[in-house]
């Protein structure tokens, strides 16, 4: 074979190269909080509301561990849309590590980072500026109850 023939070769093996190095690629950190490898941890709350009590298990990643920093707190439950009670935190978290996620399903408790609130969900939704912190253990009943409740939300150590 000529040394034109593997002219074609060559590019392509130089541009793959080229775009390795000079392409970024995200850093372990940014990798470990991507929205789509965060797992429950062992942090867990407690949410109380209208004589009932709901447990969550937080994800790792900087959203819920800010919120966890807040803890105790002491807020109103209200009900948003058909699928939704919310819950306006006293400041915003952070959103580092913050991104698309996908599998949204009922029991999600998420950060509507716009408005800086809780979404407690026990519906279908669809991600749209959230950033999922957790998801309810076992039943999240409560959350069907129409209305508006005084809430406290606590670590459960």
């Amino acid at each position: 074979m000529t040394e034109n023939a593997f002219l074609p070769l060559r590019r392509a093996l130089l541009g793959a190269m080229v775009a390795s190095v000079a392409l970024p690629r995200p850093s372990f950190a940014q990798q470990r909080n991507a929205p789509t490898r965060q797992g429950p941890t062992d942090m867990r709350i407690r949410l109380t509301f209208n004589g009932k009590s709901m447990t969550a298990a937080l994800y790792d990643n900087p959203s819920a561990r800010d919120l966890m920093s807040l803890l105790p707190l002491d807020l109103t439950i209200d009900d948003y849309g058909n699928n939704e009670k919310i819950a306006y935190l006293p400041r915003k978290l952070t959103e580092d590590g913050s991104g698309p996620f996908g599998n949204e399903r009922p029991g999600d408790l998420c950060y509507f980072a716009p408005w800086g609130n809780l979404a407690l969900f026990y519906a279908d939704y669809r991600w749209d500026g959230l950033i999922r912190l957790g998801r309810f253990e076992g039943s999240f009943e409560p959350l069907l109850v129409r209305g508006k409740f005084p809430l406290r939300i606590e670590r459960i150590p």
